[in-house]
């Protein structure tokens, strides 16, 4: 082999190499310092245009949980004015009975008349309860997504309760037509048949949130399962990772040491010509 001073072979080989380890080196300091195997695009292109739809996805699937635990709390607030009404059915129930009493004067009478009227009122406060500025109670039905993707067809319909309805809700109990417990309109029939349709009411209200309540679970399975997903593409293995940190961190202190023993090959030509 020739020996010559311009062209030093070996030391480039040697500065190639360390170039390449201490690349590889750093690439793994970057790893283990952020957490992430995907640091530059460059690491892996495919696996970061994947992990960045699973991460957009998850993060849909907590919105669409937060929006069901607030069609929850609408609901739950529904069912507390649907209570206090049944209440109301019940105490207005009673007084009618109590009004058919043949032994009640006129003032006992009129005593009554003055808690039904009352309660008339409390029944009208209800039905114009709102949540949030929503609404409880009208003909109206709201849709909440349960989906990430938005799909209408999997979505859950809150269908609307006309409380103050005629037929299907109160509204025969706060006619105008009934002023008191001695009116027409006013029979026992018709406080029962009202006392019915809120009873129906609720138990719509029930299966709907806890068909709510089974799309939440489910939301929070999906959930956990596309971070899952997402963390095998960017999340790093420290195991794996601290191995290779080790691995180019000695060849990187190796090549140091070669490229210094190749520099001063050179050395022997001074040998020659001394």
């Amino acid at each position: 082999m020739s020996v010559v001073i311009n062209t030093n072979y070996s030391a480039t080989v040697a500065s190639n190499n360390l170039a390449s380890s201490n690349a590889m080196l750093q690439r793994s300091l970057n790893r283990l310092s952020s957490g992430s195997k995907i640091v530059t695009p460059s690491d892996d292109a495919g696996g970061l245009a994947v992990s960045m739809k699973l991460s957009a996805a998850a993060k849909r699937q907590g919105a669409v949980s937060s929006n069901i635990g607030n069609s929850v709390s609408y609901l739950q607030t529904q069912d507390g004015a649907l209570k206090v009404t049944g209440k109301v059915l019940d105490r207005m129930s009673e007084l009618k009975t109590l009004y058919a009493d043949p032994t009640k004067n006129s003032s006992d009478l009129a005593n009554y008349d003055s808690e039904f009227t009352a309660l008339q009122s409390q029944l009208t406060s209800l039905v114009a309860e709102k949540f949030n500025g929503v609404t409880l109670f009208g003909s109206a039905s709201l849709t909440v997504a349960v989906t990430e993707d938005g799909s209408t067809t999997s979505a859950v319909s809150l269908a609307g309760r006309d409380l103050a309805g005629t037929s299907a809700g109160i509204g025969a109990l706060t006619s105008s037509s009934v002023t008191s417990l001695g009116s027409s309109g006013l029979t026992l029939s018709a406080i029962t048949s009202a006392i019915q349709n809120v009873a129906t009411m609720r138990a719509q209200n029930g299966a709907e949130q806890s068909r709510l309540g089974f799309a939440g679970e489910l939301l929070t399975t999906n959930k956990a399962n596309l971070e899952a997903a997402n963390s095998r593409i960017i999340d790093v293995d420290v195991a794996q990772e601290s191995t290779q940190l080790a691995r180019w961190n000695t060849l990187v202190q190796a090549g140091t040491a070669m490229l210094a023993q190749a520099n001063g090959s050179a050395q022997t030509a001074l040998r020659l010509i001394s």
